[in-house]
């Protein structure tokens, strides 16, 4: 800003307060006009309104626009092919290579276009359980950004801590400058690009604020293999017993929802480590969608949207009133509310629990409506259908998606965010469920009585019920039936539930068309699990489904 226009911001007079001794000299960064460091929520509030970031909507939050990117750029990820980890990357469409020189040169016109620069940063953690907490630094373009990371990472308020903090990795947001795919080898001027040999991730072109959550992600899920944690996409809880739960899921299956129970504490609502203490949380915050939300069905995440510190992205406002719709798709179906995990009343305020999960849910949107909404796993089943990772990409949640949902396989419920094979964590996953005797579940949060557009999705009352019976033990003395395709035990009965919601086919008028459509389901299973076929054991690959072999 005032590299045109010379004003004194409301935070400016406070800029370096809380600046580390570790500036940003250090990642290459000179010349640049202001740095604000550390600054809280107040702080942040009153630069966005300043530079019309964002405005403050009925009861507090903070609203925002991420113009053309409202969602990932999942096809824009890069990572940067050196000599330390290139022979441990899952190299492919996921994890795009790109060249030490190339990443160089990128790194030297990121420091050219922030010469005479406003800049903020927050130094901050990941990783609750002190065991693997990890000091990162996030240096954004936008005021509203460092309020962003400041919800979604776990911060301090000790100023000896800021001053002598030096990061071990680094995230520079950069909404305003572009690739150029001419010199830089991208697919187009937005680029989200990971070196691990710099420990410095860049993002560039883009104002969603999952980038930069999901950026940090995809580190973890590198850098905490080497130290025998399992990091995974799921939201976690804890009931009176210590019995943890983890909900495994793609974006709009429901893991935000699900885990917010209010009969169970949240450790956290998106990512997790599994260490040989325990489960923790990597963050300290909740990014949850909130396209037609409701009070009734989700009041806790509801109730996050009128609090003030809550970041509302690309919700849709009435600029008179200042209240909120969260009805209203016009901008996107992928709104957005980031708030700090303490906004949650039913929480581990420790962020980890010293105990191994009891139940696993693997949490599938069926758009096909075949699946039954609950089925048990063994332990081979659970690997199979952890690595193939089946669901559907809710509308809105990638760039390019359109209104009706996209059927994908997304190896363990997370593609996007995994730099190593899916067979690795598929083995730890093994490993540990062997060890502590974790019964998995997978539920689907998908349609029912026939595909997207002629059936519809599941009542979250049943998923509730059905999740409450599995984790409770009410399904250990009900009667199975074994899937025809897939193999794996379905419950003829469960509490508070009707028997037919239980047998999917019953809900279609066409039991043909039903079998016929499950069949196409079973053939597309076996295809992508070719994919991964060379990587696991014989009894693995035989968990899998079966064609139908008798007409129906």
């Amino acid at each position: 800003m005032s590299k045109y226009l010379e004003f004194e911001t409301p935070a400016g007079k406070q800029a370096k307060t809380l600046a580390s001794d570790y500036g940003l000299k250090n990642h290459g960064l000179l010349y640049l006009d202001r740095v604000y460091w550390n600054l809280p929520e107040s702080a942040l509030y009153e630069e966005i309104v300043f530079r019309n970031e964002g405005h403050i909507v009925h009861e507090g939050p903070v609203l925002v626009r991420t113009g053309k990117h409202s969602a990932r750029a999942a096809n824009d990820k890069y990572v940067v092919r050196e000599q330390s980890t290139e022979d441990k990357i899952w190299w492919g469409e996921q994890n795009r290579p790109i060249s030490v020189e190339t990443f160089n040169g990128l790194m030297a016109r990121i420091q050219a276009y922030c010469q005479g620069e406003e800049l903020f940063v927050q130094d901050c953690f990941v990783c609750n359980d002190p065991e693997y907490r990890m000091p990162i630094r996030v240096i954004t373009e936008r005021a509203w950004q460092s309020l962003f990371a400041r919800n979604m990472f776990i911060t301090t308020g000790d100023q000896d801590i800021l001053k002598h903090f030096v990061p071990e990795f680094t995230i520079i947001a950069l909404p305003g400058m572009k690739a150029d795919p001419r010199i830089d080898g991208t697919r187009t001027e937005t680029a989200i690009v990971i070196n691990f040999a710099e420990r410095t991730a860049v993002i560039l072109n883009s104002l969603y604020g999952g980038e930069i959550k999901k950026a940090m992600f995809t580190v973890l899920n590198f850098l905490l293999t080497f130290e025998d944690v399992l990091p995974m996409h799921c939201s976690a809880n804890v009931g009176k017993k210590k019995d943890v739960a983890l909900f495994f899921g793609l974006s709009g299956t429901g893991k935000t929802t699900l885990s917010a129970d209010p009969e169970r504490q949240l450790v956290g609502d998106d990512e997790h480590g599994w260490s040989e203490y325990g489960i923790f949380n990597f963050e300290g915050g909740c990014y949850a969608k909130v396209i037609r939300l409701s009070a009734e069905h989700e009041p806790q995440i509801y109730s996050c949207t009128r609090r003030y510190g809550t970041i509302l992205e690309n919700v849709v406002y009435d600029p008179v009133s200042r209240r909120i719709d969260l009805d209203d798709d016009t901008l996107t179906e992928n709104t957005r509310a980031s708030y700090p995990t303490r906004f949650i009343p039913n929480l581990v305020e420790e962020g980890y629990v010293h105990a191994h999960p009891k139940n696993i849910i693997f949490l599938t949107c069926d758009a096909s409506g075949v699946m039954p909404p609950i089925a048990r796993l063994n332990p081979s089943q659970a690997q199979y259908h952890f690595i193939s990772g089946y669901t559907s990409k809710i509308a809105g949640t990638e760039i390019g998606l359109g209104i009706e949902p996209q059927i994908t396989f997304s190896a363990c419920f997370g593609a996007p965010f995994m730099v190593r094979h899916p067979f690795e964590y598929a083995e730890m996953l093994k490993e540990r469920m062997l060890k502590h005797k974790t019964q998995c579940w997978l539920v689907n949060t998908g349609w029912v009585g026939g595909r997207f557009g002629v059936g519809k999705r599941i009542s979250i009352r049943h998923t509730r019920n059905l999740l409450n019976a599995a984790l409770n033990g009410k399904l250990n003395k009900v009667e199975y039936r074994k899937d025809e395709l897939f193999g794996f035990e379905v419950p003829m009965t469960c509490p508070e539930v009707p028997e037919d919601v239980l047998n999917p086919s019953s809900s279609w008028g066409n039991k043909g068309e039903y079998w016929k459509k499950y069949d196409a389901l079973a053939a597309r299973f076996i295809e992508n699990f070719k994919l991964f076929s060379k990587s696991v054991s014989q009894e693995v690959q035989q968990a899998g489904p079966i064609r139908l072999n008798r007409t129906k």
